[in-house]
């Protein structure tokens, strides 16, 4: 199992990578999503120049945002500044777009972005919106594609999945999927590797963003602190939810156990003072980064669970770990709130990875 930690990029806080590095995490994830954070790249270029060990990467890029060739270009510059450590996250922006009241890119577009993406990181000539294009100098100190950069793809659905087999080098979920459901996910991604000429390969990298925290002796899963150090990351199952509902009525992901605390949010969110055309601005605020108070009330110790949240003693973490290793994963990336992250991560690092 590798360890990867999921940043909020504040681009002054650029020394958090450098922190992570010491303690001994194996990747950084710089989350993209422009209407909120700071650029994942700037900050990426800060890491990637003050670090020496610790791979780098996206959590995840937007397809949405940038062209194909741009994100490889931006990947590929940071490839330079640390050879063979850099990789890429790609999704179709969910919360990106979201938080401007736009969609994220349909499954086909983001195939099509996903082999141009690939080959352009390969050092290969690509067709791009019916035009070959290429890197025009890649051997003088540009951008690094000698070093492939890994793609791992955010992929749930089917055709998402079959993307990603056909031209990811790995996959990212959120939370604690079941083992049929990431069984059957690797199926998919094997039809769509298959449907390529390409056999998916062993090494195939499998990641699980979520979040943790160690308890202390007298805690539960819902002390102040639990809830300071993991409650923007639980809320943001509530934000998903409602974006899912708020576009076509869609309640089929909303976790069993927390239907009523959904039926209260979503009572919630009809009070807000925001209009209801611009409601998903209101919705998103803090959004992974931090709670506002007036959402505490719904971290509940049901929605930790059903968001499959490390939340508990040292063995217990470690205990649903090794679950989640037999399962198939490779790794999992924690995503605590910026405010309370070196001591969430520092708290994780020793008392968990240190003993794994």
């Amino acid at each position: 199992m590798k360890f990867g930690v999921t940043v909020v990029p504040r681009i002054s806080d650029w020394r958090l990578f450098v922190d992570l590095e010491a303690m001994g995490y194996d990747a950084a994830w710089a989350a993209d999503s422009q209407m909120l954070y700071s650029d994942a790249y700037a900050t990426l270029a800060l890491a990637a120049a003050n670090t020496s060990r610790i791979r780098l990467g996206t959590g995840v890029s937007v397809a949405s945002t940038r062209l194909a060739p741009v994100t490889a270009h931006s990947i590929a510059s940071i490839n330079r500044l640390a050879p063979g450590r850099v990789f890429i996250g790609m999704g179709t922006g969910h919360t990106a777009m979201r938080v401007m009241g736009q969609d994220p890119m349909k499954a086909g577009p983001f195939r099509e972005y996903l082999r141009v993406l690939r080959a352009l990181l390969h050092g290969e000539e690509v067709e791009h919106d019916g035009r070959a294009i290429r890197f025009l100098h890649p051997d003088m100190g540009f951008i690094d594609v000698a070093h492939p950069v890994p793609i791992y793809v955010a992929a749930d659905g089917p055709l998402a999945l079959k993307a990603a087999g056909a031209y990811g080098d790995g996959r990212i979920c959120s939370h604690n999927q079941t083992k049929a459901r990431l069984q059957q996910s690797l199926e998919t991604m094997k039809q769509g590797a298959a449907a390529v000429g390409r056999t998916l390969p062993a090494d195939f990298h499998t990641a699980s963003l979520g979040y943790a925290c160690v308890l202390k002796p007298g805690e539960s899963m819902t002390s102040d602190r639990v809830i300071d150090e993991i409650g923007s990351m639980a809320a943001a199952s509530l934000h998903y939810w409602w974006e899912l509902y708020q576009k076509d009525g869609d309640t089929s992901t909303v976790a069993g156990r927390c239907r009523g605390l959904w039926e209260e949010y979503l009572a919630f969110t009809e009070k807000m003072e925001t209009p209801p055309a611009r409601r998903y601005q209101q919705v998103h605020l803090g959004h992974c980064a931090f709670l506002p108070p007036e959402e505490r009330r719904f971290i509940t110790e049901d929605l930790i669970r059903a968001t499959g949240g490390l939340v508990g003693t040292p063995d217990e973490i470690i205990a649903g770990l090794r679950e989640r290793e037999a399962m198939g994963l490779s790794e999992i990336t924690l995503l605590p709130a910026m405010a309370h992250a070196r001591r969430n991560l520092e708290d994780f690092a020793a008392q968990v990875i240190a003993r794994y």
